[in-house]
């Protein structure tokens, strides 16, 4: 069924104001979710925490509240980093039922799973919670977002695969044999449990949509009508293993673009195979920070550093594809727009612990300091 195929991403709807994510463009993603369902897709994800964890709400508004309860499923997450005790979960999974407006979740899942939380959850038995909800009938399928290594999956499927329907991996052809990712070996360890996979960041955060020009014309000399991004999309969805992969959409152009690679969805040939590692190859060469931009660094951050937004300025310097000095002014107005600049950074690590790509941030913000903060480029920070 094509509804298995393709999922509405939530994690980045459109905002009216660029660093305040909680403030939502509600005309806009009305227009988007009607555009989605109008072709008949159904799945929507969503978090606890994304949005500044005003996510479910705007859901209830533009979704819930607008269509019959069996016309779309609806998938949210419990937030692991949140959680403080066993009570915590019941009081957190109680809101979250409130917040979206619904007496059940078609899926539900453990958010950003990894070694950070894992202790944790097998603490307050997070696994046996959420399957205690799918008795209830408050959960109809129960499942986790996995950000780790293959051998903690390995681990946790050991122990807790019948706690668990599916799984939701990050997957795209950059990061199959990342060091920090291994999608690969990842998609192997579900698959021999049987589990399901759901894929998310299939575009790695808008990467692999803005790939570099030589990366772009080996897709369009092999393909002229195809898009960037239904290579990134067939790519994941062609996976052994996958059920579904989600796509976080902005306008009414990516909707019917995706719309069109999965209503007749054909998974990749070999020959489309040798053009993506290819691109990989170029792409590799041309990113110097891996961020997706999912903004988890920044929840908690003492000196709020716009870390995803300064990384995306750092990479497009790095990949030569922009002018350095619109980079430069990019920074700028981001620090003068209240956030702390790269140089702030009071090495707290809470950033590394919360992100899902296991990125060395701290390391990384000091050269993001040297690239923008020297040279005379940078003006007194603007008081608040």
């Amino acid at each position: 069924m094509k509804e298995q195929r393709f999922g509405f991403g939530c994690m980045r709807l459109p905002i009216l104001e660029a660093g305040h994510p909680e403030t939502f463009d509600y005309e806009k993603i009305a227009a988007l979710f009607d555009a989605y369902l109008a072709k008949g897709f159904r799945y929507f994800d969503t978090a606890y925490t994304y949005h500044g964890y005003e996510c479910e709400k705007a859901l209830k508004k533009m979704l819930i509240d607008r269509y019959p309860r069996d016309s779309f499923e609806l998938a949210t997450k419990m937030p692991l980093r949140d959680v403080k005790d066993a009570e915590d979960m019941s009081d957190i999974f109680e809101e979250q039922l409130t917040n979206c407006g619904v007496e059940y979740f078609d899926y539900y899942l453990l958010h950003n799973m990894g070694m950070n939380v894992y202790e944790k959850c097998r603490q307050y038995d997070v696994f046996h919670f959420v399957l205690k909800k799918k008795e209830e009938g408050k959960i109809l399928h129960t499942g986790m977002s996995f950000h780790d290594t293959p051998d903690l999956l390995e681990k946790i499927l050991a122990e807790y695969a019948d706690c668990l329907d599916f799984i939701q991996l990050q997957v795209n052809y950059v990061d199959m044999d990342q060091p920090n990712v291994r999608a690969r070996e990842c998609l192997a360890v579900a698959n021999r449990y049987g589990k399901p996979v759901t894929v998310m960041e299939p575009c790695k955060g808008g990467t692999l949509i803005n790939v570099p020009e030589a990366a772009a014309k080996l897709m369009k000399d092999y393909a002229p009508d195809a898009s960037i991004a239904s290579w990134a999309f067939r790519f994941a969805a062609s996976q052994p293993g996958v059920t579904r992969v989600l796509s976080g959409m902005n306008s009414i152009e990516q909707v019917e673009d995706n719309y069109s690679t999965f209503e007749s969805f054909t998974p990749l040939s070999a020959e489309e195979e040798a053009v993506i590692a290819k691109v990989t190859e170029i792409i590799n060469a041309n990113t110097a920070v891996p961020c997706t931009a999912c903004e988890y660094c920044t929840h908690d951050c003492p000196k709020n550093i716009a870390i995803p937004l300064y990384f995306a300025a750092y990479n497009s310097i790095m990949r030569t594809t922009g002018s350095y000095s619109s980079q430069v002014g990019y920074y700028n107005n981001t620090v003068h727009a209240g956030h702390g600049k790269a140089s702030e950074c009071i090495k707290c690590g809470q950033c590394e612990k919360a992100c899902p790509q296991h990125l060395p941030i701290r390391d990384l913000l000091v050269k993001v300091a040297e690239k923008f903060e020297s040279g005379g480029f940078f003006p007194t920070r603007a008081k608040k």
